[in-house]
């Protein structure tokens, strides 16, 4: 079982140790960050592997919407840290026992990722695009 901290970040606080973030309010609560927001938790551990491992343990509960059943609140929904832990360690205990096919999940994973953020990129470089094109048309129209 991997070793690891779960606390509350708090602004301005730096860490030593290998970490990341997890939001902890409205409708993506779970979801693995690499730098903070105000709404977070820190997750510490003792070394990469083990930072990595947990990081995307939690991407994939979070795109699998695992944490969604554990949300609280009627307005801003939240998940509290005893459940992100209750989940973490569950979830850590299950994919240990299936090494093999948790790191070919995580590798399918990282692949949608970054494919993702390539595709992301791409749209908004079509945006600009268009905005250039209808600007430079009313530039030449003299309506701009």
């Amino acid at each position: 079982m991997k070793s690891f901290r779960l606390k509350t970040h708090r602004l301005g606080t730096t860490y030593n140790k290998p970490h990341f973030f997890i939001l902890n309010k409205g409708l993506n609560s779970g979801k693995p960050l690499n730098t903070p927001c105000p709404n977070c938790f820190v997750c510490i551990v003792e070394n990469e592997a083990d930072r990595e491992f947990l990081y995307w343990l939690c991407f994939g509960l979070w795109r699998s919407k695992s944490f969604h059943f554990y949300l609280k609140g009627s307005v801003i929904p939240f998940i509290t840290i005893d459940e992100i832990r209750k989940v973490i360690r569950e979830s850590e205990v299950k994919a240990s026992t299936k090494e093999k096919a948790f790191e070919k999940s995580i590798q399918a994973l990282k692949l949608l990722d970054v494919n993702e953020q390539k595709i992301k990129l791409t749209l908004k470089m079509i945006d600009t695009a268009r905005q250039s094109i209808f600007h430079n048309l009313m530039k030449e129209t003299g309506a701009g």
